[in-house]
């Protein structure tokens, strides 16, 4: 089957099977900083475990055994196809095709060794000059279809072109792994090393599901699909859960396509910050002032990324504010960016701020989008 007609299977499912809930957003409203960071980290995670630079893609994407067979596959294969009401025979013979990919065991596993988190080294990957020219071009050449897209979501053209920058520099790195053997992986040889072993299998098993629910109602070949090696597919880098519920046919051609269509892409990317409640005019941030010995750190920073006080908690608890924060609607989390050796970086996070790290659960890459989407604006709007 050629890409073009899978995808239009992939789109077909999207309107026909897997409707979002009336509030999709009601997972993330638990009550606690706790619930609320937990509730998207399956995502955010997966987010973070992408396709390694191009120089080895070719090499670890290529490189499995047979995924195999046994009790448990076969039971897990027939509880799916009744739930999904899936033909059993076809999920079997999907699952027999997938190889399990020890590479992407590794790859999803902390290293051994963790390296001290740098805010500088990390934005240098992204603000950097190749990565914002190519995101003035993509302006340039989509300037109409993201600006319906901010009049339609009301999410700002900058920050779509933020993300879809960081996630895959335009289109250039969506990953050569096939998905089907990313996903099978994970979901049936998950890495019992991991801190979290269960919780991650239990989230790659339901992408599975729904990865062999999107091409299997539509004739998509499983096979053909290639993305990052947690399962992340097209120029956005949606799992097929964010596929099924976010994902829109925005260039009209009754298709969903986030591979070849920018438009959908672009839309895609509207559409899922709008689920996850974007307040349009509210800045992402605010400069934040501390005084050592005198800021109530551990308070401070015990909800992490979660926005949790409000501009007077905020200011009692020795976190300084000026200007327009002072008159911040809204509740606030101190954001800590950690430098490697030399002292933190600080602001003041907004619920826009948090709602960027419901697409990967991290302050550096909401910190990372935010600034390229500045960058590329600044250029875009210097040229005539």
């Amino acid at each position: 089957m050629g890409m073009a007609l899978m995808l239009w299977a992939l789109t077909a499912i999207t309107a026909a099977s897997a409707q979002p809930p009336k509030d999709p957003t009601s997972r993330h409203k638990a009550d606690t900083a706790k619930s609320k960071k937990t509730s998207t980290a399956q995502h955010s995670q997966a987010r973070r475990e992408k396709a390694p630079t191009s120089r080895h893609l070719h090499k670890t994407a290529t490189t499995g055994i047979p995924l195999g067979s046994s009790e448990h596959t076969q039971a897990w294969t027939q509880d799916v196809a009744t739930r999904l009401q899936l033909d059993p025979v076809w999920v079997k013979n999907t699952l027999a095709q997938a190889q399990r990919l020890p590479s992407v065991e590794k790859l999803v596993l902390p290293p051994s060794s963790p390296v001290a988190k740098n805010w500088a080294a990390y934005r240098g990957r992204f603000i950097e000059p190749i990565r914002i020219q190519a995101g003035v071009r993509f302006w340039q050449t989509h300037r109409t279809v993201l600006e319906r897209a901010e009049r339609e979501y009301g999410v700002p053209a900058s920050l779509i072109v933020g993300i879809i920058g960081v996630e895959t520099l335009y289109g250039q790195n969506t990953g050569n792994f096939r998905i089907l053997d990313a996903l099978a992986t994970l979901a049936f040889h998950f890495p019992d090393a991991h801190p979290r072993a269960a919780e991650r299998q239990a989230f790659f098993r339901s992408e599975l599901e729904q990865f062999l629910l999107l091409t299997s109602r539509s004739g998509a070949d499983p096979v053909a699909i290639r993305g990052s090696y947690a399962g992340a597919m097209g120029l956005p880098q949606f799992m097929p859960s964010s596929w099924a519920r976010h994902a829109v046919d925005f260039d009209g051609d009754g298709r969903v396509d986030l591979f070849n269509s920018p438009s959908d892409a672009i839309g895609s990317v509207a559409s899922y910050f709008k689920a996850f409640q974007w307040r349009p005019g509210m800045p992402t941030h605010y400069a934040v002032s501390l005084t050592p010995g005198l800021s109530d750190m551990d308070s401070l920073l015990a909800p992490d990324i979660l926005p949790t006080f409000s501009v007077n908690s905020f200011m009692a608890k020795g976190a300084a504010l000026e200007g327009t924060a002072l008159q911040h609607n809204g509740p606030l989390a101190l954001i800590e960016l950690r430098n490697g050796t030399e002292p933190p970086s600080y602001v003041a996070g907004t619920e826009n701020f948090y709602a960027i790290t419901r697409y990967n659960w991290s302050s550096y890459y909401a910190m990372a989008v935010i600034e390229l989407a500045d960058a590329v604006a600044r250029e875009v709007q210097s040229k005539p």
